[in-house]
């Protein structure tokens, strides 16, 4: 596994500035070969022709002996490089035809100029959105939705657009390209289900596809099936309903049986409906029958500590599993005979983005540690893993806060953990600091520790201006197994609450935080914890609510999740009259109460959490007469993808705290 990261730069030189920030470019998306000889993987920077990031696609060596080769110049989004099954050649997505609407495009690997001439394999007007190379070397399998047709061209241009509800996203259709003669043909045996992930048996057999009933997170994300369709024939045959959130379908072979394993949230039957839905990922396993559904679907995690957020296919054997633990990641492997997986390796901090050779002897993926963002690593299945890429060696010049290792007791006895990062250039000794606690979304997710640095986790842009940093892990996260994140179900802001103010006093009783100066901030999730720390206690000087929650019934009504965020609110408006559970868990039902100053910041064009959510408090802080400032960022869905907006946010939060603490 990679090395331990080197501690911060002992001396100062350069400033950390907000444009740096935006500007760091990012490894994503790392890809081995097949024969495990080559590592392609996408840089993902600011600067494109939106002002949005844009991306270009590289290669090499997987032992490290040679230096990143670039392969496409950047100037256009170049991302999701895949393999051929003969190791020759690299598929992509990019839009350099047309600003926003990806093609596929191929690059054969052969000479050594730094950018090689990319095809243009189609040109399909509705996009591509995903892409696997076939094995048997003739066929990509894609993803794309429907082309426009002329009656839909007639109705953009005459605004003739009346959306259906129901039929106003569409559908995502699983299409098999012809290398060979440029034909797409659809796979029309899917209907009109929603095609999100597909992966081919090992041995050229039938492609394994999840699909939703719907576009629709909700209920697209809770009716997923499964599917098996012949690559040659198109058929199709169904194998049944899965779990919710139902993603990254693998096969292995056991004694020439063939398995198809999947990730979903773990099975909760004794959990009263939407409760069920609430809770941490699994790795499910079915066998294919001859004929007809899939009857038994069996959870190889069940009872882990741990919690499996990618699994990976392994063409010659067993698949590979990455799971949260703590702090930290892990490798397992599924044992085929004891039908468990055991841990391979363990690496402190994040590791993302698994990929494993057809033998699955060697691995690629993304690494982060406490002061290294994350880059492409390769190595041996069992490490030691070398890092492959470095696309930011400028921020080893700048002088990072100590980012420490937290573990604590919650009120009811549960273990916790988390990070402190301490201002840049101090220590503990010189506390007490202003201290400002950022609260990861989700619930299900976690403060690794790794390094992070963006308007949304942005602990070292506030450690490099005198703050210290508080990154709790409150049960609902991932990294502690199912039972630890199914706590937060109908129960939001009660035990996860209280789990963050046991690390605010603690950090308070060590000398670390100063009473007088204490911050809170989060985006999504995050942010709902933020405004319901200002409607709960006066503890706070200033809280920074993003893209969060205010009412969970109207969440419940209007948010993407659907019935998923009813399931954390515990109740919906249309349950009756009321009182209603979700009212309880509302910041708004609190509004009264709040004395602290709040910055707010939305996208205006967020379905994840709706724009609405933010101008409801906005309204009810005004009504109360609470100091607070309302920013919505216009074109911005859920994050901020443009690169005026992080710069504003960046700058916003830093002076928001500067002026309260």
């Amino acid at each position: 596994m990679p090395h331990l990261a080197p501690q911060p730069t002992p001396e100062p030189t350069d400033p950390l500035t907000a444009d740096l920030v935006v500007d760091v470019a990012a490894a994503v998306a790392p890809a081995i070969s097949p024969d495990g000889r080559l590592v392609a993987h996408a840089v993902v920077a600011n600067g494109g022709r939106d002002g949005r990031p844009h991306g270009s696609v590289r290669v090499t060596a997987a032992d490290g002996s040679t230096s990143p080769r670039r392969l496409t110049d950047g100037t256009a989004r170049d991302l999701a490089p895949k393999w051929a099954p003969d190791s020759a050649a690299l598929f992509f997505t990019s839009d350099r035809e047309e600003q926003g609407t990806a093609q596929l495009q191929r690059i054969r690997l052969h000479g050594s100029e730094d950018t090689t001439k990319a095809e243009a394999l189609t040109s399909w007007r509705g996009g591509i959105s995903d892409h696997c190379p076939l094995l048997d070397g003739r066929t990509v399998a894609l993803l794309a939705e429907d082309e426009p047709t002329a009656e839909d061209e007639r109705r953009e241009a005459e605004r003739d657009d009346a959306k259906v509800w129901g039929r106003h996203l569409p559908a995502t259709r699983l299409r098999l390209l012809d290398l060979e003669t440029g034909a797409l043909r659809t796979v029309d045996g899917l209907g009109d289900r929603h095609v999100v992930e597909l992966a081919q048996r090992p041995d050229g057999g039938p492609l394994a596809v999840l699909s939703w009933s719907s576009p629709e997170l909700d209920p697209g994300a809770r009716t997923a099936e499964l599917h098996l369709v012949d690559p040659g024939s198109a058929g199709v045959r169904d194998l049944g309903p899965v779990g919710a959130e139902a993603q990254s379908p693998a096969w292995w072979n056991q004694n020439g049986l063939w398995h198809l394993a999947y990730l979903a949230v773990t099975p909760a039957p004794l959990a009263e409906p939407p409760a069920h839905l609430i809770g941490g990922l699994a790795v499910i396993d079915t066998v294919p029958p001859p004929t007809g559904p899939a009857v038994e679907h069996r959870n190889l995690t069940v009872g882990m500590s741990v919690c499996p957020t990618e699994l990976v296919q392994v063409a010659d054997g067993p698949p590979l599993a990455l799971c949260a633990d703590g702090l930290d990641t892990a490798l397992y492997r599924l044992d085929p005979e004891s039908l468990r997986f055991h841990q391979v390796s363990a690496a402190p901090g994040m590791l993302a983005g698994l990929t494993a050779s057809r033998s699955g002897e060697t691995v690629a993926l993304l690494a982060s540690t406490a002061y290294e963002p994350k880059n492409v690593h390769a190595g041996p299945t069992g490490g030691p893993l070398v890092r492959l890429s470095d696309t930011a060696p400028e921020l080893r010049r700048i002088r990072w806060g100590v980012q420490q290792r937290l573990g604590y007791q919650a009120a009811d006895g549960i273990p916790l953990d988390g990070l402190l990062i301490l201002p840049a250039g101090r220590t503990r000794d010189n506390g007490p600091f202003p201290l400002v606690t950022l609260v990861h979304g989700g619930p299900y997710f976690r403060h690794a520790d790794e390094f992070t640095l963006n308007p949304v986790d942005c602990g070292q842009w506030l450690a490099t201006a005198g703050y210290a940093v508080f990154l709790p892990n409150p049960r609902g996260g991932s990294g502690h197994g199912h039972a630890f994140a199914a706590m937060v179900a109908g129960a939001v802001g009660g035990d996860e609450w209280t789990d963050i103010l046991s690390g605010i006093d603690l950090l308070v009783a060590e000398g670390v935080a100063d009473p007088e100066r204490l911050g809170i901030s989060g985006w999504s999730h995050g942010g709902f914890v933020a405004a319901w720390a200002t409607a709960r206690t006066d503890r706070f000087k200033a809280a920074i609510m993003g893209a969060g929650i205010s009412d969970w019934g109207m969440q419940a009504g209007t948010g993407d999740w659907g019935i998923l965020d009813a399931a954390l609110g515990g109740s919906t408006g249309w349950e009756g009259p009321g009182p209603h559970v979700h009212d309880r868990h509302s910041p708004i039902s609190y509004a009264s109460r709040i004395r602290t100053p709040v910055l707010i910041l939305h996208g205006e064009e967020d379905t994840i959490v709706p724009l609405g959510q933010a101008i409801h408090f906005h309204r009810a802080l005004r009504h109360f007469g609470v100091e607070h400032e309302f920013v919505v960022y216009p074109r911005e869905g859920h994050g901020l993808d443009e690169r005026a907006h992080q710069l504003d946010a960046l700058r916003r939060i830093r002076a928001w705290f500067d002026r309260w603490l």
